[in-house]
């Protein structure tokens, strides 16, 4: 019986994963407890990853006047000499006003908040410590979440300081941009911040021991991202391992000198460490739940987001890849319709992906590795933004938006976008995709003129032309 429980679920941790599985327990009549370890609500989403992140890229896209620069030259500027005051400016409006929409929305929906760090005692409870060890107290629930999110993964071998050697935390709190930067980690957090801080003019320098970047993308998209980057001056040492970090001083300032296993040296002013993300799961004591976690902090789940204990789910990133917001805020959803017994449906298949680079990435269904891989006969069809009206208005010339369809019953089976909008158009295609339409829908469509909408039907008719 759920009256016999404090609460009929304890989410704990307040980011998109625990915010959407709380609301949605709640719209189902259900008591919710929602535990937030630090005093202010959002988790990282909000305080220092996703929110911030996104945008700090949009302030640098504006006052480097980047998007303008197809246009009106490449030495075209907004702002000349931006500081980190410019960026931090823009960064902590849009976090004071997200914090304040969430604490809304939890409370409209009567979710119970505590400001504490939270323990298993056994599998139905929980001890809270409020902040500042002021207090503790148990409390026991009917069914658990775990949304505790993570943590960016720190080699004990590293000297971090915070002020050379970064993690991405470290990003927000920096005084001044750097001349030089060298990015150790070529994942999307990485490659993100290496695109941001190049547009600003910072020499920066990627090292990843991959032979090529973001691997569960199109090759063909990674590829005309690597050309952007190189031609934005950013220097890729792929292949590379990193064997250490040395932070020295001479009379032009602090540096940091990285070693490469090749033997090759790197000496730039910042160093920001990116290898990954570690669950916050240290502090839970999941073992007196019954529940352990890989080598990197991260729950298994099954396809409905239980763990070995039925009644505790995880959801989020602590449970792995795709680890975005939007993936995460689905799974907090499906997890409590599925306790509570809810109908409801989703295609995990056809979650999209951003990826906040510049230009942006943005991809949804199966990509042209994949399905040579299994063997399946595809056609694609492409359009590049210069070829489109809006493009050449935007004074974006180097978009691309790739249709991949079935060679025989031309179903789409796949949509890839490089270059501005990315991630607002690659829905269109997702529309399709969940239909399962055929690239036929996107040549009987008028779509407004002049937009970058109309790439699909560029592409669709592209793709038929190929086909002869």
């Amino acid at each position: 019986m759920l009256e016999a429980y404090d609460y009929d679920v304890v989410v704990i941790g307040s980011g998109p994963a625990g915010q959407r599985a709380a609301i949605q327990a709640a719209k189902l009549g259900h008591r919710i407890m929602l535990v937030e370890k630090t005093a202010v609500i959002g988790g990282v989403c909000i305080n220092t990853g996703t929110i911030p992140s996104k945008t700090l890229r949009e302030a640098v896209l504006h006052l480097s006047g980047f998007r303008e620069r197809g246009i009106y030259g490449s030495s075209y500027t907004v702002k000349h000499d931006i500081t980190m005051q410019d960026l931090h400016h823009r960064t902590e409006h849009v976090i004071r006003h997200e914090i304040d929409v969430t604490r809304h929305q939890l409370q409209r929906n009567r979710i119970t908040l505590a400001a504490a760090t939270a323990k298993f005692v056994d599998a139905h409870t929980v001890c809270l410590t409020e902040a500042g060890g002021k207090g503790q107290r148990n409390v026991t629930a009917a069914k658990v979440v775990i949304a505790t999110g993570t943590h960016a993964t720190r080699d004990k071998n590293m000297p971090f300081d915070g002020q050379r050697i970064l993690i991405s935390d470290d990003i927000l709190t920096l005084e001044k941009l750097p001349r030089t930067l060298t990015v150790i980690g070529a994942g999307v957090i990485g490659i993100e911040y290496a695109t941001i801080f190049s547009t600003l003019g910072v020499r920066v320098t990627v090292v990843d021991k991959r032979d090529h970047l973001l691997p569960f993308i199109d090759r063909e998209i990674t590829d005309s991202l690597a050309y952007h980057m190189h031609q934005n001056r950013v220097t890729l040492r792929l292949g590379e391992e990193v064997k250490g970090l040395e932070p020295f001083s001479d009379d032009k300032g602090d540096h940091v000198r990285i070693s490469l296993a090749s033997g090759k040296q790197i000496v730039s002013d910042k160093a920001l460490y990116s290898i990954g993300r570690t669950g916050a799961t240290d502090t839970l004591d999941l073992a007196a739940a019954g529940l352990q976690t890989d080598d990197r902090g991260r729950m298994k789940v099954n396809e409905h987001y239980q763990t070995s204990q039925p009644h505790i789910y995880a959801v989020g990133d602590v449970i792995g890849f795709p680890s975005l917001a939007s993936t995460s805020m689905e799974q907090g959803r499906l997890a409590m319709c599925h306790a509570f017994g809810a109908p409801c449906k989703s295609v995990p298949a056809l979650f999209p992906y951003g990826i906040y680079t510049i230009p942006e990435i943005s991809t949804v269904g199966r990509n042209e590795e994949e399905l040579t891989q299994d063997g399946i006969p595809y056609e694609i069809g492409k359009a590049n933004y210069k070829e489109i009206a809006r493009g050449q208005i935007i004074g974006d010339n180097s978009g691309l938006l790739k249709l991949i369809f079935h060679l025989e019953t031309r179903e789409l089976l796949g949509v890839h976008i490089i270059g501005e909008g990315a991630c607002e158009l690659i829905h269109i295609g997702q529309a399709v995709l969940a239909h399962k339409g055929t690239i036929d829908y996107f040549v009987n469509t008028v779509f407004n003129y002049p937009t970058l909408a109309e790439c699909y039907k560029t592409a669709a008719f592209d793709g038929i032309n190929r086909m002869g």
